[in-house]
């Protein structure tokens, strides 16, 4: 089932796709969650528990997964996953050979790290990742639309540099950068959005493009709802292999299942024009059942 993804699962958006493209770039986005299993001993001993509030473990052993989604389609087109200790970081590192130059790869806040960010850049993507107001990143000039130029250093070579000791070979490790910050309005507080991109023209993206480019973000938080919410036992949201090498096939299945269905509404979409997102994937997914069911030659065997 994976050689299958792997071989049919590739990017939809055609130049006329609705919200498939940023200039010349196809928008993806990175991200990550968390799928229970039953609670036998091999998924156990394979996957794991999560830790809970108090030390207590979670009720089920559950799998951590990392998907590329393409964002204007909602297609999956890569996936890691591993047991519920991997770090998302550790499962997005696995797949930054499948960033094309042909793409801007969006991220949240929590998969930011400079060896992350500078391995996801080396297939010549375009990155615009979410980073922490923490984060040192010194202004080094600023542009006419608010964005500043800056740039990123390994967190030892940043520690060197303030203490006055910038090493002989720094100039290799600066990756050169643009920095967006705006604050969204929420009840009662406001919040500040930091990004940095490797877009550095700036007729290439403005400070407000780019703002509404990482919105798009979200469209990734709908893929996984889909798949947990509509396909999934809406109730329990769980798999129901009880062997690792099930547990396996059945995210490949569950993967290739709405990449399937994504299709057929992008292909919808494209011959009117219109948005993809505002098709239903419920009803989308009960047209392609009952046209499965229509389809059925004969009955299973009963002996």
């Amino acid at each position: 089932m994976g050689k299958l993804f792997e071989a049919v699962c590739v990017p939809v958006a055609t130049r006329g796709t609705v919200g498939g493209f940023f200039g010349s770039l196809r928008i993806m986005a990175i991200d990550g969650t968390v799928v229970d299993m039953p609670d036998t001993a091999d998924n156990a001993a394979e996957f794991g528990y999560s830790g809970a509030v108090g030390g207590k473990r979670s009720a089920f052993p559950q799998v951590r997964i990392v998907t590329l989604v393409e964002c204007g389609t909602h297609a999956t087109v890569w996936a890691e996953f591993d047991a519920i200790k991997t770090a998302e970081r550790t499962l997005s590192n696995r797949m930054t050979g499948q960033f094309a130059p042909d793409m801007i790869v969006l991220a949240d806040r929590g998969f930011y790290s400079y060896e992350l960010f500078t391995a996801s850049m080396a297939e010549g993507a375009q990155l615009l990742w979410r980073v922490s107001n923490t984060l040192d990143l010194p202004v080094l000039e600023y542009y006419q639309d608010g964005l500043f130029r800056s740039e990123l250093l390994p967190p030892r070579m940043r520690a060197a540099v303030k203490a006055g000791r910038p090493p002989a070979d720094i100039d290799q490790y600066r990756v050169p950068m643009r920095v967006v910050e705006y604050m969204v309005k929420n009840r009662p507080d406001s919040e500040t959005i930091r990004l940095v991109t490797t877009i550095l023209d700036i007729y290439d993206g403005q400070a407000q493009d780019l703002a509404a480019l990482y919105q798009q973000r979200w469209e990734h938080e709908l893929v996984f709802d889909e798949i947990k919410t509509r396909q999934m036992n809406a109730q329990h949201r769980q798999l129901r292999s009880k062997t690792p090498d099930l547990v396996k096939q059945e995210i490949w299945a569950f993967l290739i299942t709405h990449y399937a269905a994504q299709v057929f509404i992008s292909e919808a979409a494209d011959d009117l024009g219109a948005d993809a997102d505002r098709y239903s994937f419920t009803k989308t997914i009960n047209i392609i059942r009952r046209q499965v069911l229509n389809q059925a030659a004969f009955s299973p065997l009963t002996t």
